[in-house]
């Protein structure tokens, strides 16, 4: 049987196994911790200010793990390092349970951080050379479905239990779902054929191109403004609602739920609206609509603007990832593994800055409604460099 003809089951279990991997490290491990937050600062665990410092730690643990991943980005070594950062993705997120010194919980937030850069780099990159190899390049995008069913799935297991369990062991419902769903994930990803030495791809030809010239500049201009702007919607919108809302409104609970749910259909919209507009245009009305999102509660406090920040961000971030990173492999086609990996690491450091300039405003006297000025700035500033971006 030929590589494109492979059967159905074993096509989907690779692309599930990479959505399910996902699922554990973005959302049991990374974003549970935004619906927990506000309980969390309710329970006296920590206030919200360290709860801010404790999200940074984890961002800057996702930053060395992108960096790890693409200093080791051979197969071999995917094979070996993937397994090994599921299993600490799974081990640091149940071990939050006993964290209550402040000290080990951000030392588990830092290394729960560089497991989940590890993972998001390199389960989707092992499986597209699987894919690629069976012909059936085009199904890759499927994996990211991992990232909106990871942000239900932690919504629902900080929400339904939230009246029965108190501090820390609200991260008990997380490590039940994340031991087994890791287990099963890096088993059938350490399964996947090796390519044949006939199949292995040809080196890349050497080439002395700078990754950042006047054509990729604006872009990577553009992405640093993306990276600080979904943060703090995606970090702190529960915290948003709670200052805004009435303490029984069911938007405490529904906005990020509202948010994970439109993660679900992102990137098969923006795959859609970028073929028919082009990538630039494309990218152009989702930093206006993403923007739009983060400035709503500002300008519309109460209900309209949080529905709207959860409505609007959801459907566009993931977007903005797609897109970016097709625009930038058309600029410069000679090196595209290069320089998404240059958007990545970008993007990890970015990003890392809004919870920081969260902490910074709140212990000047702002309320986390404040904070969004930031990511709406930052994603106008987004906008006006995606403007200067050639069209490939």
């Amino acid at each position: 049987m030929s590589p494109a003809h492979s059967p159905p089951t074993k096509l989907w279990l690779p692309i599930l196994a990479t959505a399910i991997a996902l699922i554990v490290v973005h959302g049991l491990g990374r974003f549970a911790y935004t619906p927990l937050l506000p309980m969390l600062v309710a329970d006296g665990v920590f206030s919200l200010q360290t709860g801010a410092t404790m999200a940074t730690w984890n961002y800057i643990g996702y930053l060395l793990g992108a960096v790890l991943a693409i200093r080791f980005h051979h197969p071999d070594h995917i094979r070996r390092a993937l397994p090994l950062a599921l299993a600490t993705s799974a081990i640091t997120t149940t071990l939050q349970v006993i964290a209550t010194d402040p000290t080990l919980f951000l030392l588990l937030r830092l290394l729960n951080g560089i497991s989940n850069g590890i993972v998001f780099v390199q389960a989707p990159a092992l499986v597209l050379e699987w894919l690629s190899r069976h012909g059936k390049l085009a199904l890759s995008g499927l994996v990211y479905f991992g990232v909106g069913t990871g942000l239900l799935l932690s919504n629902a297991l900080a929400w339904w239990p939230h009246e029965i369990l108190h501090g820390m062991d609200r991260w008990w419902p997380m490590a039940l779902f994340a031991i087994p769903l890791a287990a099963f994930s890096g088993w059938h990803l350490m399964r996947l054929d090796r390519p044949h030495p006939q199949q292995a791809a040809a080196p890349a030809p050497h080439t002395t191109t700078p990754l950042i010239d006047r054509k990729s500049l604006p872009l990577f201009m553009a992405y640093a403004g993306a990276g600080l702007g979904y943060i703090l919607p995606t970090t702190f919108l529960p915290v948003v609602a709670k200052e805004q809302l009435p303490a029984d409104h069911w938007l405490l609970g529904g906005a990020w739920t509202i948010l994970a749910c439109c993660t679900l259909g992102a990137a098969w919209l923006w795959n859609q609206l970028g073929a028919r507009l082009g990538d630039k245009t494309a990218l152009l009305l989702n930093y206006a609509i993403q923007g739009a999102g983060v400035f709503a509660p500002i300008l519309f406090s109460g209900s309209v603007g949080v529905l709207l920040c959860a409505v609007l961000v959801g459907t566009t971030f993931l977007g903005s990832v797609l897109l970016s990173q097709r625009l930038g492999r058309n600029l410069h086609p000679h090196q595209g593994p290069r320089i998404s990996a240059g958007l990545v690491t970008l993007y990890a450091f970015t990003q890392l800055t809004g919870p920081w300039m969260a902490r910074w405003w709140l212990e000047h006297g702002a309320s986390m409604t404040d904070t969004y000025l930031v990511g709406g700035v930052a994603l106008v500033w987004a906008w006006l460099w995606t403007l200067r971006t050639p069209k490939a």
